[in-house]
């Protein structure tokens, strides 16, 4: 269980992103973009492939959440936080399901691939997550809290104790988002 330089950058960088998403600040895409790539790297070398693979869906879904907060909106404004309606959960939590199940199948096949249904589910549900965080739903932050808790004791598991900490952060930064943009919504 070393904590290497590399997942101590990682760390730093996600840890400021979450925050500054949270907050509802731009600067979470340009620190989120640094995050990706980091953590591309440890999750590679630890073994979770789709989840080192997510980080390069990360990079695209970053640049496009930076877009659409920035003109997302209407008239091409700043994106405002909105609801998830229920036909767009039913389609999330679908996409989720289908997701990991062909993560499940290709992990199978990979040779080291640590934990495949685990890995893909994190992976399947956190693509989920992103994309309603880049459309500025407020819902997200739900999805978040249930993703970053299955990622503490996976991440343990692989000995990243580090990156299971960052997890646990990452879980009370993701309450406080929620709550944070719940008043976002009140005031709109």
């Amino acid at each position: 269980m070393t904590i290497t330089p590399l997942e101590t950058a990682a760390f730093l960088f996600t840890a400021v992103n979450v925050w500054l998403a949270a907050k509802e600040n731009i600067w979470c895409w340009p620190t989120g973009i640094g995050s990706v790539i980091l953590y591309f790297f440890v999750n590679y070398q630890a073994g979770f492939y789709a989840n080192a693979g997510l980080q390069i869906v990360y990079l695209g879904l970053s640049i496009h959440g930076w877009y659409e907060w920035l003109h997302g909106g209407m008239n091409r404004t700043e994106l405002r936080v909105s609801r998830t309606s229920a036909r767009r959960w039913i389609w999330c939590i679908s996409a989720g399901v289908v997701l990991t199940a062909i993560l499940m199948v290709v992990l199978r096949l990979v040779e080291g691939a640590e934990q495949p249904f685990w890995d893909a589910s994190t992976t399947a549900f956190s693509l989920v997550a992103q994309w309603m965080l880049n459309k500025k739903l407020f819902e997200n932050w739900a999805l978040w809290i249930i993703v970053d808790v299955i990622y503490v004791p996976l991440y343990f598991y692989r000995g990243l104790s580090l990156t299971a900490i960052l997890y646990a952060i990452l879980t009370l930064i993701a309450v406080k988002g929620y709550l944070d943009w719940k008043r976002s919504l009140a005031s709109a």
